[in-house]
């Protein structure tokens, strides 16, 4: 169905795009044109919502960014309206589409449903945070001044990822690779030179360290996790930087052999363990394994961010460190780094304390569970020459693909297809290895798995033909 009547107003849906923004755009353009003048009373969300056929989550999430950019006005137990924007400029989508724009079928891994963000809720906790805030604290933007947000912050991960923290040790950030790199700049301070990373790995964080000043020495990686005993090689690393929980990219958890042989090894030479808990609110399978940072609060620095949770732009992650290098940085000899906006941070912390983003993760655990195994499924029945790997966690998996078949290749033929996917190349340090693909599944449109996989498996087929056809 491409048009429903709203209101007594027929709309026109088109059929291309998440439903959430087709409905949005349809009634943006109807208020902004006339069609819905001021003080029209929309349909209750539930009521539009079977009209159209779809969840009432659409409704409200179309609803609630109508009312951040100022089209709608919603009021607590009574119908939303359109407001009148006559004489005013409302809130309008920032900046133009961008020049490179998602592929159609979005098989690259690190991002999340970016149409599942929970727009409603996220702008009522950020509408609340800056409606709280006292005016003599809007220029404050030390550590006291965000101690009640930070102090949730804690409560959250000390029962979701079983740390061992005060709310002094948590510092707060712009996301996972702001804290690397003021972390990487506090080692040198400290007289790092080298930092060890797994090999392969992200490389925003790698290259954090590098612009640091840091030498990036990498350390393999294999079907349990970061080779520990390989640090011995390199006597001079104090530092490594690792995904204990959900290996980025082979997919792997660090065994509990060798998470007892990382901590020994930064006791024994004075090291310093950075955990980069990046996904390890999804698994599927059972629950998360604790974090390191638990098992050593006093040698392991706990990195985290909302990147996946909710989304890139929310530009917020957190810091949990030793006791004793907080203190070297309120002695005032290290830098303290930038922290995000005290509205975001406060905005997050509402979204905890009100439970709205721990259900958020739940729908979206479930959300990514399903597709991950239709992509599985998928996979099996239309690649059954490729190996598939990883643990059922997180938003990718390994594709391992046939001997000699080249990755680059594939990628290629793949984006022509408009499928978006990465080989395990891009996150090399060192050659080496069987070609493989890194398959995301979390920005992939729920129904297009199969599509998906079928157009992947015409790229590789294509990859693997003899040129000059």
């Amino acid at each position: 169905m491409t048009a429903v009547s709203a209101a007594g107003l027929t709309l026109d849906l088109g059929d291309d795009g998440p439903m959430t923004r087709r409905l949005t755009t349809a009634l943006r353009d109807a208020v902004r044109d006339g069609r819905l003048p001021p003080g029209t009373a929309l349909p209750p969300s539930r009521q539009l919502a079977a009209e159209i056929g779809c969840s009432r989550w659409v409704i409200t999430e179309a609803y609630g960014q109508l009312v951040a950019e100022g089209y709608l006005q919603a009021t607590t137990g009574a119908a939303t309206r359109v407001r009148d924007i006559r004489g005013a400029t409302p809130l309008r989508p920032l900046g133009a589409p961008p020049a490179e724009p998602r592929p159609r079928y979005d098989l690259a891994p690190g991002i999340p449903d970016l149409a599942a963000f929970p727009r409603t809720r996220w702008a009522e906790a950020y509408r609340r945070a800056v409606l709280a805030r006292p005016t003599g604290l809007l220029a404050d933007r030390s550590p006291v001044g965000i101690a009640d947000a930070r102090a949730v912050i804690t409560d959250y991960l000390v029962r979701t990822r079983q740390v061992r923290e005060d709310p002094t040790q948590v510092m707060v950030s712009n996301g996972a690779g702001a804290s690397v790199g003021w972390l990487s700049r506090i080692l040198v301070r400290l007289g790092h030179r080298r930092i060890g990373v797994e090999d392969p790995s992200w490389p925003g964080l790698r290259d954090a360290a590098r612009r640091a000043g840091l030498e990036v020495v990498p350390i393999p990686v294999d079907g349990h996790g970061l080779q520990v005993a390989r640090l011995a090689d390199h006597p001079e690393v104090r530092a490594v930087i690792t995904t204990p929980a959900h290996q980025f990219p082979i997919g792997v958890a660090l065994s509990p052999d060798r998470r007892l042989a990382l901590i020994d090894w930064a006791e024994r030479v004075g090291g310093l363990v950075i955990e980069d808990d990046y996904d390890a609110e999804f698994r599927y399978d059972r629950r998360p394994v604790g974090s390191l940072q638990g098992m050593a609060p006093d040698r392991v620095l706990l990195v985290g961010s909302a990147s996946k949770s909710l989304g890139p732009a929310v530009n917020l992650g957190w810091v949990i460190m030793p006791q004793w290098l907080i203190m070297r940085i309120l002695a005032g000899d290290l830098e303290t780094g930038t922290g995000p906006s005290v509205f975001g941070l406060e905005a997050f912390a509402i979204m905890i304390t009100e439970g709205w983003y721990e259900r958020h993760l739940r729908a979206m655990r479930t959300a990514y569970r399903r597709r991950r195994e239709a992509v599985v499924a998928a996979l099996s029945e239309l690649l059954p020459d490729c190996r598939i790997s990883g643990m059922a966690a997180g938003l990718h998996l390994l594709l391992e693909l046939p001997s000699g078949t080249d990755a680059t290749a594939v990628v290629e033929r793949a984006a022509e297809l408009q499928v978006g996917v990465v080989s395990i190349d891009r996150y090399r340090l060192r050659p080496g290895g069987p070609p493989s693909l890194v398959i995301g599944y979390g920005n992939l449109r729920t129904g297009r798995e199969r599509q998906a996989v079928g157009l992947l498996a015409r790229a590789i087929d294509a990859a693997a033909r003899p040129t000059g056809r």
